[in-house]
């Protein structure tokens, strides 16, 4: 991936996580989840009641895929963004819900009701 490349998926990763509330970015979509882990995260949401989440499949751009990784840090997806910030994978997201956590970080974040 060249330096421009990069330096596009990074702004587009960016622009995508700050201008959404809830932004998850998975493997297929909300509808039809590609994989156990984004299956498990999309499920998650849906029980927690989020109504405002924008996907973003990365089975669609090799390069997002990447980057998203590369913008987190973190090694696997889906991943979790509330108001710009990464909160976590699925395992991550069981807990934050095991505990109510998840629900009023998205609560605070306007991301439920409505």
């Amino acid at each position: 991936m060249t330096d421009t490349v990069q330096s596009e998926v990074q702004n587009f990763i960016r622009e995508t996580v700050t201008s959404h509330p809830v932004v998850l970015f998975m493997k297929g979509t909300a509808q039809f989840p590609q994989c156990g882990f984004s299956g498990r995260a999309i499920q998650i949401l849906k029980e927690v009641g989020v109504t405002k989440l924008v996907t973003v499949n990365v089975l669609e751009d090799a390069e997002v895929r990447q980057g998203v990784k590369d913008y987190a840090n973190w090694p696997t997806i889906p991943q979790l963004y509330v108001q710009g910030e990464f909160v976590g994978g699925t395992d991550i997201m069981n807990e934050m819900h095991a505990s109510g956590e998840l629900a009023t970080l998205l609560k605070d974040a306007g991301a439920i009701g409505d």
